[in-house]
């Protein structure tokens, strides 16, 4: 069911009986994500660390509503920090000037980590690799890297890059990465689209002369920066796995990994290419174990026939390679598209199905999360009605032989008038581990409903860290009486550990 108040659980039998037939649809394990970007968007800017905070709040708890399990949060959009970095400035995108800090003792990130975690979602940090400046306008600081060592950066459509091709450069981004894991409780480590600079009026990038000439050893010169890519992934996937095994590793790149026509292995599309444009191989990053999820931006119509969204979901499904697929949904274009083939005047609902049925594919991100929490034509109603309308958890990682003890001291409290479900809050030892608990799953078992059935995301009424769930209100007991509540420890991992029972 979706997340309940005290007042709507002490309805709950009642609420049992009309629920819709969708909501039997909606999987108990799916990542729900949605993309929260801060370049571009003035509002951070303009508003006070109070209001920074509220908004934060704010959108986080928009997003919960309509049943996302995920926040994907930029902390770094062009190598600079929404968090306290000794090795990076204060982004621009949040004071409005690169290296002012806050006018309060505040951490974004850390805020935003807290935020997250009390709803029981997961934080992914968000980083840009090798992105420097947005525009020709911005100017960087005299003592910047990129004015006291500028053969280590490149230029490119009035942007400025740290060069893939240099040692320095892929030491420098892990050191920021190692950084974040290691002081941060964050769930993931997230990277997107930009690697080499995206062609711009019809060129191709072509700045890298100077370290072709030093670097590239006779290679050819796509396979070279292919390979300066690969050696970064690579190199993140070990930094984080050394400094927190747990934390996982996704990339978002750009929905077309090769079209046909240029690769028999490639998809039926026709458009820009990872391989060929961005010198970015996804697969190859899967295949070797170096990334823990792929979100692939599949921000088109269902059937464009460049790329069509439909065929580059089934085909990022069956290149998959052992990693989880999220699909980068387009909030926008998806509603703002008719889907005549499902008499829809949107595409929401074949997207959302066709995710569902694909084996390899374990959720949906949304892009941006300012429509979902805007509410763009609806859509944060429809996911809230139908399709995100039940708890889910995210996809579990790691040695499914692994989980966390089981809860212990689950008891019924009776405090003010209200029942609560209570449990013993799970100890974590002086050093973080893999299996401690960080969240707990609790379902609710009508008496005549199966309480071993734990794939029924119906019966899931909280994801929540805390060790207390109000479940009846003062005089509505009577109504859950018989019912059986089940409750589990979840891990960093997301393995569930085994239910403890107790029936009321």
């Amino acid at each position: 069911m979706k997340r309940l108040t005290a007042a709507i659980l002490a309805a709950v039998a009642a609420i049992a009986l009309a629920i819709p037939a969708a909501w039997a649809d909606n999987p108990k394990r799916e990542f729900r994500g949605a993309w929260i970007h801060v370049i571009g968007q003035s509002q951070w800017m303009d508003k006070s660390p109070k209001a920074q905070r509220e908004y934060i709040t704010e959108q986080f708890g928009l997003l919960e509503q309509a049943g996302c399990n995920a926040v994907i949060f930029q902390v770094r959009p062009t190598a600079d920090a929404l968090y306290k970095s000794q090795y990076e400035p204060w982004s621009y995108w949040l004071t409005g000037r690169r290296g002012k800090a806050p006018a309060e003792d505040w951490d974004p990130l850390a805020f935003a980590i807290e935020e997250a975690h009390r709803r029981g979602m997961e934080l992914h940090a968000w980083l840009n690799p090798y992105r420097v400046t947005s525009n020709a306008k911005e100017t960087l600081p005299d003592n910047h890297d990129a004015n006291t060592q500028p053969h280590r950066f490149v230029k490119f459509n009035g942007q400025t890059f740290f060069d893939p091709a240099y040692q320095e450069n892929r030491d420098f981004i892990c050191l920021v990465i190692e950084d974040i894991v290691s002081r941060y409780d964050v769930d993931a480590i997230h990277i997107d689209d930009y690697f080499y600079p995206y062609p711009a009026d019809g060129k191709r990038f072509e700045g890298d002369d100077a370290s072709y000439a030093k670097f590239g050893g006779g290679k050819n010169r796509n396979d070279w920066r292919r390979e300066n890519v690969d050696k970064l992934i690579e190199q993140i996937h070990k930094t984080i796995k050394s400094t927190k095994p747990w934390v996982r590793f996704g990339v978002s790149p750009f929905g077309i990994w090769r079209n046909k026509s240029s690769d028999p292995r490639g998809s039926n599309s026709g458009g820009l290419q990872n391989y060929d444009d961005l010198y970015a191989d996804p697969l190859l990053w899967a295949q070797k174990g170096w990334i823990d999820y792929l979100a692939p931006q599949l921000y088109w119509a269902l059937d464009l026939k460049a790329a069509p969204s439909r065929h580059l979901a089934e085909w990022w499904n069956d290149n998959a390679n052992g990693v989880d697929i999220y699909i980068g949904q387009d909030t926008k274009r998806t509603m703002d598209t008719a889907d005549p083939g499902n008499n829809a005047k949107d595409e929401l609902d074949t997207k959302i199905k066709l995710s569902r049925r694909l084996e390899n594919v374990k959720g949906n991100v949304w892009w941006h999360g300012y429509w979902v929490t805007g509410n763009y034509k609806g859509v944060a109603d429809r996911l809230r009605s139908d399709y995100q309308s039940t708890l889910a958890l995210a996809p579990a990682y790691g040695d499914s032989s692994k989980r966390p003890e089981a809860v212990k001291g689950l008891k019924f409290i009776r405090e003010n008038g209200n029942l609560i479900l209570g449990w013993d809050q799970a100890a974590h030892g002086r050093t973080q581990k893999e299996t401690d608990t960080v969240k707990y799953v609790v379902y609710e078992f009508l008496p005549d409903e199966d309480s071993s059935d734990l794939d029924n995301a119906q019966a899931i009424i909280s994801i929540t860290p805390s060790h207390r769930l109000i479940i009846a209100a003062k005089g509505e007991e009577s109504r859950l009486k018989g019912n059986t509540y089940v409750v589990t420890a979840v891990d960093r991992m997301n393995r569930e550990s085994k239910p403890v029972k107790l029936k009321l």
